[in-house]
């Protein structure tokens, strides 16, 4: 469910995530930054190929082989740039690093190798039949501003909001977890711990008010859940921070 340029997840536990969805500007910014990495790369190996061809070492055949090696190379550039970095820094590349976005799935989930391909290989049809035009009618039609490859992947384009006004909440992710006294989390549901990964997760991306917010009401729902009285856990993060390390540490002793 999306609404005022948000993407509103509700999850089996009756609690919200929200996330900021990114516009076509800052997409296209991105875009544009990457494009030009490309084409530096692209620059980069035009070189290579001309000091190849004018090269007194090798042979024609080597030649050759340089030359097809560096237009194998181009082609990767070209259509797997994208693909590559979203899944290797789970969602982003260079130009949505640089302008704070982030592709996730519709659930909040982070993306697969799988979707980081799919999305990508229909950028071919996103770009007919020139300058992004499918992509840019897709975006202003969708409430959730997606392109045809994130309808057939299942994913958005959300901002990751800088919280440097949030003093207090950055003290508290810098602070070790407490060790609290709760009973074994793994009374909690599969679906109330996938709430506080996702949650943990995905904090960063989340305004500090809205941040705050989820917090408590997550640390309500389970310091019921669990018998943990308010007075216990303080820290609705670090209650959920202390939740999420005691079911990894129970997962890894069994």
């Amino acid at each position: 469910m999306s609404s005022a340029n948000k993407l509103t997840i509700e999850t089996p536990e009756q609690t919200s995530l929200e996330f900021p969805l990114a516009g076509i500007g800052s997409r296209f910014l991105a875009i544009a930054l990457d494009t030009l990495l490309q084409m530096a790369s692209f620059l980069i190996l035009i070189l290579i190929a001309i000091a190849a061809l004018w090269a007194d070492f090798t042979g024609i055949m080597g030649k050759q082989w340089v030359v097809a090696t560096l237009v194998f190379i181009a082609f990767l550039v070209q259509f797997g740039y994208y693909a590559f970095f979203e899944t290797l820094w789970n969602g982003q590349t260079p130009g949505k690093r640089w302008t704070h976005l982030r592709v996730i799935k519709d659930d909040g989930r982070s993306i697969s190798p799988y979707d980081a391909i799919l999305r990508n290989l229909l950028r071919i049809v996103d770009a007919l039949p020139t300058l992004y035009a499918t992509g840019v009618i897709t975006m202003l039609i969708s409430q959730e501003n997606k392109r045809v490859g994130d309808y057939a992947a299942g994913t958005v384009v959300i901002h990751e909001k800088p919280l440097l006004e949030a003093n207090s909440i950055w003290k508290t992710a810098a602070s070790p977890a407490p060790s609290l006294a709760i009973h074994p989390s793994a009374q909690l549901t599969v679906d109330e711990l996938q709430l506080v990964e996702t949650f943990l997760e995905r904090r960063l991306n989340l305004d500090a008010e809205t941040r705050r917010s989820m917090a408590r009401q997550i640390a309500e729902r389970l310091g019921q859940r669990l018998g943990v009285p308010g007075e216990a856990r303080p820290d609705p993060e670090q209650f959920l921070e202390a939740v999420a390390e005691q079911r990894r540490n129970t997962a890894r002793f069994r």
